[in-house]
C-alpha cells in the first residue's frame, strides 16, 4: 500500500507516520507544501493522498485523479473544504478522522474562562508592569448562563464538562440528545441567544449553518454576550460580529477558527503583509481571543488523525467497513 502525505508536519506528524507504516507495511512519501496544481505530480505512482483543510475544489480533485490517485484522506473533521459531490461523482474515495472529542471541549472551556476573566488583557497590562485592578474585574462562570449550539461529540464534552461548574446550561441542535436533557435545557435557536451569557459553537460548516450568527442573530443577545467557536469559522459573519463588539452587543470574542483562515493558519506567515483587515481588527480589541486552530492539537490527537488516516485507507484498499470513509 502506497500513500502521499501533502502538508506533513516534520516536527510532530512525520515520526508517527513513519511509526505507522513499520506498522502497517506502508510506503509513503510526503511534503510540506499543501496539494496545488504545480505540485499533483509529486503524487504520480500513489493511490492514496492525505491532506489537511487545505482547499480541494474540483479542479484539483479532477488532477489527482488524472494523476491515479482514488482516495483522499483529509486528517481533519470536518470535510467541507473538499468538493465531495463531485468527488463522489468521479468515484474519488474520501475519508476522514474522528479524534476524541474531550480535546476541543476542555479547549473550549478554556477559551470561556479567559474570555470571562479579561486574562489576555490582564497578562498584556502585566508585560508594561501595570498590576492594578482597574478594567480587570471578571465574571464567575457559575454565575453565568452558557449555551452550547451543536450537541454532538464535542458540544456533548462541553456540556458533560460544564454540568459539574455550577452554570444553567442551555442547549440548541435540530436533533438533540435526549440523554443530554437530564442535564441541560433543549430551546430554540433565538431563546439560547436571547437568554445565555456564554455562547460556545460547536455546530458542522454545512450551508444551513453559513453565518449562523449574523446581524439578526447578535440583535437578539444579551449585550455583555461571550462568543466562542473552536468549530468552524463560516459559522460567524466577522463583519457582523466586529459591529456587535464595536457597540458592546457582544461583551468578548474567543475564536480558534476565523472566515478566510486558509493560507493563514498552520503557516509561519512572520514579516508578512497578510491580506485579512478583519484579522487585523479583531486581534486590536482588547477583549477578543484570536487563537490559530489549536483546539485540537495535542499529543493524542495528532496520532489518531494520522493512525485513523492510514487505517481508512486500509480498510477502503481491503474492503472492511469503515464509518470514517464516506464514500
Amino acid at each position: 500500500m502506497k500513500l502521499f502525505v501533502y502538508g506533513i508536519r516534520e516536527y510532530d506528524e512525520l515520526p508517527y507516520f513513519e511509526q505507522l507504516a513499520r506498522g502497517y507495511g506502508l510506503t509513503f512519501g510526503y511534503t510540506t507544501e499543501y496539494p496545488s496544481m504545480e505540485n499533483v505530480h509529486l503524487a504520480a505512482g500513489y493511490p492514496a493522498i492525505s491532506i489537511i483543510t487545505n482547499r480541494m475544489d474540483a479542479a484539483l480533485v479532477d488532477a489527482f485523479y488524472g494523476a491515479g490517485v482514488r482516495h483522499i484522506a483529509t486528517r481533519s473533521v470536518g470535510t467541507d473544504h473538499i468538493d465531495l459531490d463531485h468527488a463522489r461523482e468521479i468515484g474519488m474515495h474520501v475519508s476522514h478522522v474522528n479524534y476524541p472529542p474531550e480535546t476541543v471541549a476542555d479547549y473550549a472551556i478554556m477559551l470561556i474562562l479567559m474570555s470571562l476573566r479579561k486574562i489576555t488583557y490582564i497578562l498584556d497590562r502585566a508585560r508594561l508592569q501595570d498590576f492594578s485592578l482597574q478594567g480587570k474585574l471578571g465574571r464567575d462562570l457559575c454565575d453565568c448562563t452558557v449555551g452550547v449550539i451543536g450537541t454532538g461529540q464535542i458540544g456533548r464534552a462541553v456540556i458533560c464538562h460544564l454540568a459539574g461548574c455550577g452554570c444553567r446550561l442551555y442547549a440548541y441542535d435540530p436533533y438533540p440528545d435526549e440523554e443530554l436533557s437530564e442535564i441541560v435545557t433543549y430551546t430554540d435557536f433565538e431563546t439560547l441567544l436571547g437568554t445565555c451569557d456564554v455562547i460556545t459553537l460547536h455546530a458542522p460548516a454545512t450551508k444551513e449553518n453559513f453565518h449562523l450568527l449574523d446581524k439578526d442573530a447578535f440583535s437578539i443577545m444579551r449585550p455583555g454576550a461571550v462568543i466562542v467557536n473552536t468549530a468552524r469559522g463560516i459559522l460567524i459573519d466577522t463583519k457582523a460580529l466586529i459591529t456587535a463588539l464595536e457597540d458592546g452587543r457582544v461583551g468578548a470574542a474567543a475564536l480558534d477558527v476565523l472566515e478566510d483562515e486558509n493560507g493563514l493558519y498552520f503557516l509561519n506567515r512572520m514579516g508578512d503583509c497578510l491580506a485579512n483587515p478583519q484579522m487585523a481588527l479583531l486581534r486590536s480589541f482588547p477583549n477578543v481571543i484570536l487563537s490559530p486552530h489549536t483546539a485540537f492539537y495535542t499529543e493524542k490527537v495528532v496520532w489518531v488523525m494520522a493512525e485513523q488516516t492510514v487505517r481508512c485507507i486500509c480498510d477502503c484498499v481491503y474492503g472492511v467497513d469503515n464509518p470514517l470513509v464516506l464514500f
